[in-house]
């Protein structure tokens, strides 16, 4: 790896780029589309050995797409995609992130914090149940001790709390950043997600070696609403994508509710969406909004994270410090 202070030494990237800006100044789909396609581009031009998270939900699939499309227009290589696996996803997930992986011909990488989850495993641990400390490797007890400074003799085997998350997602990524030397992460984060995200910009440094193995953040779909997310999903992913579907686009109104021929195995949008969820967290921290499609809920008055747990602990922005999307 290269050491820390030459990290941005090959870059010339704009770290304001987006700076002070909202979804509002890219007023239409065609406009959010095409800085997505101008940022994901300079992403895969100028990083040597870049990655994208892909959690399996809209928004990193939404970016997935980008990446595809504009790698294959211009010639570049698709980059590796990075699926946290923090041992609570809903099945549904993992069966979604297989099925598109080889569908797309994706190379995935696992990040996995195996520490935590062979602890668990091998106890039979339920999520919520503890783990003590001193069980967990250097390593993870470095972070929860130092790093976190979290003094409790055990923590709840849970996704979404302090410990918890830091450890099943920031550490198993930031591991990950390491072993195979990624030094731009492409991810689905938007302005409008949440408060501690409303700043971000399309290039995002992330250079102190004392949190994080040096690397940027790039983020292509930070103009998009969750609205315009969906909007784009049915008016260019799908047909651009699923053979059959109508060209100019077509709104379902459930998993039944298709073109002929075309069913929703085909379609690049998790079932958890179709079944009502909007945001997709945990198996065990996460509901249903309502239960008609995610796209078709009232997104304007209703809060997209609302059913996720960790939204209640105020974490977000302790946690992205800390390195977490």
């Amino acid at each position: 790896m290269s050491e820390p202070q030459e990290f941005p030494a090959y870059l010339d990237v704009d770290y304001d780029a987006g700076a002070g800006e909202d979804p509002a100044d890219y007023p239409t789909v065609a406009d959010k589309v095409e800085k997505a396609i101008e940022v994901t581009r300079e992403g895969l031009e100028k990083y040597e050995n870049p990655a994208v998270m892909w959690t399996g939900g809209k928004d990193s699939t939404l970016t997935l797409y980008f990446i595809k499309e504009v790698a294959e227009e211009y010639g570049y290589d698709v980059p590796p995609a990075v699926f946290i696996d923090h041992y609570q996803h809903f099945d549904e997930i993992h069966d979604f992130v297989d099925h598109w992986a080889e569908e797309w011909d994706l190379d995935v990488i696992y990040a996995r914090n195996t520490d935590v989850g062979e602890y668990a495993e091998e106890h039979d641990l339920e999520p919520g149940d503890d783990i003590p400390v001193s069980e967990l490797s250097e390593h993870n007890q470095h972070h929860v001790r130092e790093i976190l400074e979290y003094e409790e003799d055990s923590f709840p085997f849970l996704l979404d709390t302090y410990v918890g998350n830091h450890l099943l997602k920031t550490v198993a990524l930031n591991d990950t950043l390491e072993e195979y030397d990624i030094d731009g992460v492409i991810s689905g984060v938007r302005w409008d997600e949440q408060e501690a995200r409303a700043d971000e910009t399309f290039f995002s440094a992330r250079h102190d070696p004392d949190i994080y193995p040096p690397h940027d953040r790039i983020q292509p779909i930070l103009q998009f609403d969750e609205a315009a997310v969906w909007d784009a999903f049915w008016q260019v992913v799908v047909p651009e994508t699923v053979e059959g579907y109508p060209d100019d686009g077509y709104v379902p109104e459930s998993a039944d509710d298709l073109p002929d021929g075309v069913s929703a195995d085909d379609i690049p949008v998790s079932p958890k969406y179709f079944a009502g969820f909007r945001s997709l967290g945990s198996e065990v921290s996460t509901e249903k909004s309502e239960e008609e499609p995610a796209w078709l809920q009232d997104l304007e008055s209703t809060t997209e994270r609302a059913g996720r747990a960790q939204d209640k602990e105020d974490l977000m922005e302790r946690l992205r410090d800390l390195g977490y999307m």
